[in-house]
């Protein structure tokens, strides 16, 4: 006759706390955990779209080469950003109507109405009797090396960039997390946290691309790794009666 098996310890143990976890979980909410329901709030909106989904539709290559004129020929902002220690060139500081001297940005904008419309339908935006509009739109071309550092847009609505050229390796749009600030006591996420947990979201635009977020979203354009130069149209639009 054989003599019956002795029940580990270990095991026995580990069993007992397993059930006595699952009983914790039950009782604590009334229900058993996999049934618990858990939903995302407070949800933040990127807006992606090719610049020419909306007319009138324009040329790539024509609007970096008017990019690279303008930046040629604006002495001031030349100025300004060699005394801010600005890598490459901003048009931000020196010239405010764009549109009015160059028909190629005068159809961009008129482009970018259409997709400002289409992001603030898709917020749910209560604009009332008024209407959000072009508040400023300025050139960056950023070289080698060049960085952007995080900010947001404070006084606008809706911020956003189309992108003009793009070379292998130049800089993602790093976006942060809006929290961020607030999780003082919250350990780090692991590195393969869902998309949606992730403090920082890279997003690698396309030429032609038009990206579109709220202007409280902190964001930043990393060092430019790519050996030749970045070029974006950035934007602000208001909120008018």
């Amino acid at each position: 006759m054989s003599k019956p098996k002795s029940k580990s310890p270990a095991k026995d143990a580990k069993k007992a706390e397993a059930k006595a976890i699952e009983k914790a979980a039950t009782t604590s909410s009334g229900i058993a955990a996999a049934t618990s329901q858990i939903e995302s709030l407070f949800v933040t909106r990127l807006y992606r779209a090719p610049l020419s989904a909306y007319a009138p539709k324009v040329d790539a290559a024509e609007l970096e080469h008017s990019c690279y004129a303008i930046a040629e020929d604006d002495e001031a902002g030349q100025q300004w950003c060699e005394e801010n220690d600005y890598p490459g060139y901003t048009s931000y500081a020196s010239l405010t109507d764009l549109p009015w001297r160059f028909p190629i940005f005068k159809d961009i904008v008129k482009a970018l109405d259409k997709h400002i419309a289409a992001f603030a339908k898709d917020l749910e935006f209560d604009l009332g009797a008024g209407k959000l509009v072009l508040e400023d739109i300025w050139i960056n071309i950023l070289p080698e090396g060049g960085t952007h550092a995080s900010h947001i847009h404070p006084h606008s609505v809706i911020s956003g960039t189309t992108y003009v050229a793009m070379p292998e390796g130049a800089s993602a749009l790093k976006l942060e997390d809006p929290r961020l600030a607030m999780m003082m006591a919250a350990p780090t996420r692991v590195k393969t946290a869902r998309r949606e947990l992730q403090p920082f979201i890279y997003v690698k635009p396309e030429i032609g691309d038009v990206l579109l977020w709220e202007s409280w979203l902190r964001h930043e354009v990393p060092m430019n790794m790519a050996e030749e130069e970045r070029i974006s149209v950035s934007f602000n639009y208001k909120w008018v009666d």
